[in-house]
């Protein structure tokens, strides 16, 4: 079967695409959509099953992931990940952006995502679709990257072209317009001696 095509206000979501998309995550649906970096496939945070799809689609075991999640605003993160003061003053001044915080898990994190990782990527975007859906969804999705098979192009910034490739793989894509082609910028910040994992989009200082 294949995915439903669904175009969203990248300014303005309609609040009405918005629930859909919602009830498609809720019933462990798998959904490709735009941030403020490259497009995301992602799903729910607590649904084992769409974890395990995603897991599959990526060629690794759940447990093995490197998956990051999305979360709406900063009230969300405490309740995933554990953010020392220092680190919580960074990312209310770059958040929303271009940023992934690698950081300590919590707890509340669902074991399928961190049996064997004490770490957990978090993104807000400066986006207004996912983070509407995840504010409508009352949790954080998954967010991985979905490459291109070309060496050249490393990721598929159309979302047509990004439905013909994954339509039968997905249940949802949502064009928001033109996707661009440069990763966030991962910061680590497990200790107060940040690390620049990989330099993307986001702007660093030393």
């Amino acid at each position: 079967m294949s995915a439903e095509f669904l175009r969203i206000h990248p300014d303005t979501p309609e609040e009405r695409k918005i629930r859909h998309v919602v009830d498609i995550l809720r019933d462990g649906g798998v959904i490709i959509y735009p941030t403020d970096t490259i497009y995301g496939l992602g799903c729910d945070i607590h649904n084992t099953r769409a974890i395990e799809r995603i897991a599959r689609m990526k060629g690794i075991k759940p447990q093995k992931n490197d998956f990051s999640f999305i979360c709406h605003d900063l009230s969300h993160i405490a309740d995933y990940a554990k953010v020392s003061n220092l680190a919580f003053k960074m990312m209310k001044r770059l958040l929303p952006g271009p940023y992934t915080f690698i950081l300590d898990v919590s707890h509340r994190v669902p074991k399928i995502l961190h049996t064997n990782k004490r770490t957990v990527g978090i993104r807000i975007p400066d986006h207004s679709i996912p983070r509407a859906i995840v504010k409508e969804l009352g949790n954080p999705i998954i967010t991985t990257t979905i490459k291109d098979d070309d060496d050249i192009v490393q990721y598929i910034t159309d979302p047509e072209i990004i439905f013909e490739r994954f339509q039968h793989l997905v249940d949802l894509v949502i064009d928001g317009g033109m996707g661009g082609n440069i990763p966030s910028t991962i910061i680590d910040a497990t200790t107060d001696d940040f690390e620049i994992v990989r330099r993307g989009l986001g702007e660093v200082e030393e």
